[in-house]
C-alpha cells in the first residue's frame, strides 16, 4: 500500500504533520473542534495574543486544516472536516497510553526495589 504513494501525497502528508506538531496549531485546533470561533475568542481562550492566532489560523486554512466563513463583521474559523481530528485523537489516545505504560513501568520498578 505504501509503495503506491506519490510524492505528491507525501509531501502533503509530511506538511500536514508539520502543522499539527506546532503546539499554538495543535491547541487551535483542539479548541475548534464542532465549534466556530472567530480569532479573539480564540485568542482569549488559548490565553495568546490575536496577532500570534491570526497567523496561525492562516497557516491552517492555507493547509485547508480549518475554514473561515464571514458573519456580519466577524468571521469565524470551524474544522474543515473530520480527517484531522481522527488523526489528533488517535495521537492524543497514543501519547496518553504511552504515558500511562510508562507509570506502570515506573511504579512496578520502584516496588521491586522495595526491600521484603
Amino acid at each position: 500500500m505504501m509503495s503506491d504513494l506519490n510524492t505528491e501525497t507525501i509531501q502533503a502528508v509530511t506538511k500536514i504533520f508539520k502543522l499539527i506538531g506546532d503546539p499554538t496549531r495543535f491547541l487551535i485546533l483542539h479548541v475548534l473542534e464542532n465549534r466556530e470561533l472567530n480569532v479573539n475568542a480564540i485568542a482569549e481562550e488559548l490565553d495568546l495574543e490575536q496577532s500570534a492566532v491570526s497567523h496561525q489560523l492562516k497557516k491552517l486554512r492555507e493547509a485547508k486544516l480549518v475554514k473561515s466563513r464571514r458573519n456580519g463583521k466577524n468571521i469565524l474559523y470551524s474544522q474543515e472536516d473530520q480527517h484531522v481530528y481522527a488523526i489528533l485523537h488517535m495521537a492524543v489516545e497514543h501519547a496518553e497510553h504511552g504515558r500511562e505504560d510508562a507509570k506502570i513501568k515506573t511504579s512496578t520498578t520502584a516496588s521491586d526495589k522495595k526491600p521484603h
